[in-house]
Parts: C-alpha cells; structure tokens; sequence
C-alpha cells in the first residue's frame, strides 16, 4: 500500500509536470531566466543517463539472460542493440517531424507531423509511468530519485514540445501525455511483465532516454545555459551515486 501511495503521488507529479510546468516557476526567487532552470533540470537528467541509466542496462541485461529458458548468444548482448533501436527510433521521429514540418506546407501534413511527434512521445511517456511502479531490481530501486530525475527529464520535454508545436501542444499534447502519466502507472499496478519482458522494455527505453536528454534536451548554443547544465548534471550524479 505505502509503495503504491508513493508511485501514484509520482505518477500525478509527472502529469502535473505536463498540465503545469509552463506556468509554475518554483525557482524564481532564486534563478530569474526560466531557461536556466530547464538547462538544470536537462542536467540532472543527463546525470541520471551516466550514473544511473547505463548501469541499470547491466542489470537488463543480466536479468534478461537469466529469465529466459533458452540458451542466449553473446550472453544478453542484444539488450545493448535495443538500446540501440530505442535510441534510432526517437532520433528518426525527431528528424521525421522535423522534415514533415519544414518541407511541406498543406494544413493536414503539419497536422501529421505533430501527431507522429506527440504521438512518439506519449508512448515514450506511458512506459516511463509504468517503470515507476515495475522496476528490474526493487530492492535497490529508489522512488524519489526516480520521480526527481524523471520529473526533471519531463519538464525540459514539455519546455521542447511547448517550443517546437505552441497552441497546438497547449490545447491537445499536455493533457495528452498528462494523461499517459497516469494510465502508464495503472497499467503497471494491474498488469506485471516478465522479467525478461520488462528487460527488454527498460534496455528500449534506456536508447530513447539516452537520446532525448544528450540531444533534444541538451542547451544549445543559441538557447542554453552550461553553467545551470553543469551544476545540475554534477550535484545530481553526486545524489545517484549511493545508488550504483
């Protein structure tokens, strides 16, 4: 019960990410350029990539080779290679909009585009719900620091997504993927995967994350912030590392 209180007050935090994080800023006094803390927030969850993320795939990859009955080539070494896809799949969805965006003008492949875009990232958002509740190694699984480095990850990604598609991801994609955080995580409560399933599903979702915060979230040159980047990125990788 306390586990499912935890993760379900995770889950409304996620979503009140997407309804919310456009308007409250909990920083201001502190920090003035909302920027900056986006560029924190994309350091923290660039940290929680290196520090947490990569050894996390080990562990897929361990647990994958263990729970399947048949003997496995190169030990498990394609949960690496679906990181892999996982990482193409949302680099080519990235490039995919964009060209949809850019190239053609006529109202109905605009509107194609941001559907294939949300769409991708209300998929990408339902799994990260529901690895809040299902995770490989619950005794080593921290909550918090799940729902800090997600949560952080989720507000650079609305910040991207509000940038990239205005009205129309004000109006349709934020109660959208709001509504993903929540029916991700009761799926997890009611629905269990396999060991060897829910492997495969965090070493493809590992190759997505992986992307989304080197590349989308990552400053750029024009927009970003590296100081707020490198201090999130630090002081956050310190707090993961009691974790291994």
């Amino acid at each position: 019960m306390n586990v499912t209180l935890a993760t379900g007050a995770g889950a409304v935090l996620f979503a009140a990410t997407f309804l919310f994080g456009g308007h409250v800023h909990p920083l201001r006094a502190v920090v003035r350029d909302r920027r900056s803390i986006v560029s924190f927030c994309a350091g923290m969850a660039a940290a929680y990539v290196f520090v947490h993320l990569m050894p996390e795939l080990n562990s897929a990859r361990g647990a994958f080779a263990e729970s399947v009955s048949v003997p496995l080539r190169y030990e498990g070494m394609a949960i690496y290679y679906l990181a892999l896809v996982g990482f193409l799949i949302f680099y080519g969805l990235e490039v995919l909009q964009g060209y949809l965006k850019e190239t053609v003008e006529e109202e109905g492949k605009a509107g194609l585009a941001f559907k294939l875009h949300v769409g991708g990232f209300a998929a990408y958002v339902w799994v990260m719900a529901y690895l809040l509740v299902r995770n490989l190694d619950e005794a080593r699984f921290s909550i918090a620091l799940y729902v800090v480095a997600i949560g952080s990850h989720f507000l650079a990604l609305d910040h991207s997504l509000r940038e990239e598609h205005g009205k129309a991801y004000e109006r349709i994609g934020r109660p959208l993927l709001a509504g993903m955080c929540l029916l991700g995580w009761g799926v997890g409560l009611l629905l269990p995967l396999p060991k060897y399933a829910l492997a495969l599903l965090v070493a493809l979702i590992s190759g997505a994350i992986i992307m989304n915060s080197t590349i989308m979230e990552m400053p750029s040159e024009k927009d970003g912030r590296f100081m707020p980047f490198m201090v999130g990125g630090l002081v956050y990788g310190l707090m993961l590392l009691p974790l291994g």
